[in-house]
């Protein structure tokens, strides 16, 4: 290749580079002022690496499941009993385009050049850590610091308020702890940086009340540490895991009613869990009417009070608006980019990438909808940074 050749890429790989580590420096801020931010930025992230966008050959099994998602949800409007009044609602047509959007920011992050990739890492690890330190401080003050900066902008709010806003940040932190990690360690900044990630996130969940950010972590650790043990067989039983898991969630709901055992938890769980609880019972109940096609796209949204906007849990909810075909792209989808992460060798960037993977899939069994856009969006960015950190070489002791 001549070098005239040669320079057009070698832009284009620092302007990859470049636009990640632009997108890393908002994360603190983004993380702890209104995670909604996150949907416009990865989006115009995406936008300006719109360039790279491909499909490798280890990403066809996943990029298959996914264009039968996006069909299958772009179809199923035709019988959903929900109609969207504007631009704003059509999720069908906000999900294609999100799909090319948030992949180019994953494929920005195979392309960066190693200066650019090395600086990226860096704003991720230390934002990441002043992220886990300022909400290690909003723990221990009851979200002081927001609700002093609401107060000085004229927009005061309430303390419980202030610190339901707040903990939304524990979610973003968890979900990305293992790539900022590992991104400190590639790039000998101190492995002191990983302390208060974890902290903050674990703060969040016990002095908040807020399970999911440290149900997040133990599952995170548990995937990380089943693929650096064995790397090899681990992925792929995680893999098998998850596809069961979206195949068979309403048949395991199901079940435990049955058994009696449901209704004997739901009865004996916090308020949260037993709202859950009920969202999923009600969820299989309905599923069982129309389970091959599903009833359409954000038809959950029509089932309150029974359902209040989604059943909090991805496999369920998958069932209800796409039904089989639905849940089966999903599972292939998890399943494909889990697999591929065994490998004959340990590797501490697989072990990292199966541990967001788990994260990820734990928000989505008890929190958050699958359609959301801007939890869509922390998941292509904790897929970018999982890339980005596996690319870097480890830092050289000295």
């Amino acid at each position: 290749m001549t070098e005239r050749a040669a320079n057009p890429q070698a832009r284009a790989s620092a302007w990859s580079g470049a636009v990640l580590a632009g997108l890393f420096v908002l994360i603190p801020f983004a993380g702890w002022g209104g995670p909604l931010a996150f949907a416009p930025l990865v989006g115009l992230a995406g936008l300006l690496t719109l360039r790279g966008l491909r499909v490798a050959d280890t990403d066809r099994p996943a990029a298959i499941a996914l264009v039968v998602i996006l069909a299958w949800s772009l179809g199923s409007m035709a019988w959903s009993p929900y109609t969207p009044t504007d631009l704003e609602g059509a999720t069908a047509f906000k999900l294609i385009v999100q799909a090319a959007l948030y992949w180019a920011v994953v494929c920005a992050a195979r392309d960066a050049s190693p200066p650019t990739r090395t600086a990226a890492l860096r704003i991720l690890a230390w934002g990441l850590a002043a992220l886990g330190l300022l909400l290690s401080v909003e723990t221990a003050t009851g979200a002081l610091v927001y609700r002093t900066l609401r107060e000085a902008m004229g927009d005061p709010i309430r303390p419980d308020l202030a610190i339901r806003n707040v903990a939304q940040a524990g979610f973003v932190l968890a979900l990305l702890t293992p790539a900022g990690a590992l991104a400190a360690l590639r790039t000998g900044q101190s492995r002191w940086l990983i302390a208060p990630m974890v902290a903050g996130s674990l703060g969040v969940a016990l002095l908040f009340a807020t399970d999911a950010p440290a149900v997040a972590l133990a599952a995170a650790a548990l995937a990380g540490l089943t693929v650096h043990q064995w790397p090899r067989i681990g992925p792929r039983v995680l893999a098998a895991v998850t596809g069961v898991f979206f195949l068979s969630a309403p048949a395991l709901v199901w079940l435990a009613q049955k058994a009696g055992a449901y209704a004997l938890v739901e009865a004996n769980v916090p308020t949260s869990w037993a709202l859950r609880m009920g969202y999923w019972r009600r969820a299989v109940a309905w599923i069982g009417d129309h389970p091959s096609r599903g009833w359409g796209l954000d038809a959950s949204r029509m089932f309150s009070p029974g359902i209040k906007l989604h059943p909090h849990d991805a496999a369920l909810q998958l069932w209800l608006e796409l039904g089989l075909i639905g849940a089966m792209a999903a599972a292939v989808f998890w399943a494909s980019i889990l697999w591929g992460l065994g490998h004959k060798r340990r590797d501490p960037a697989r072990a990292v990438g199966a541990a967001t993977a788990a994260a990820y899939l734990t928000y989505s069994a008890f929190s958050f909808g699958v359609w959301q856009e801007w939890f869509l969006a922390i998941g292509a960015l904790a897929a970018a940074a999982c890339v980005l950190a596996a690319r870097q070489p480890a830092a050289r002791a000295g």
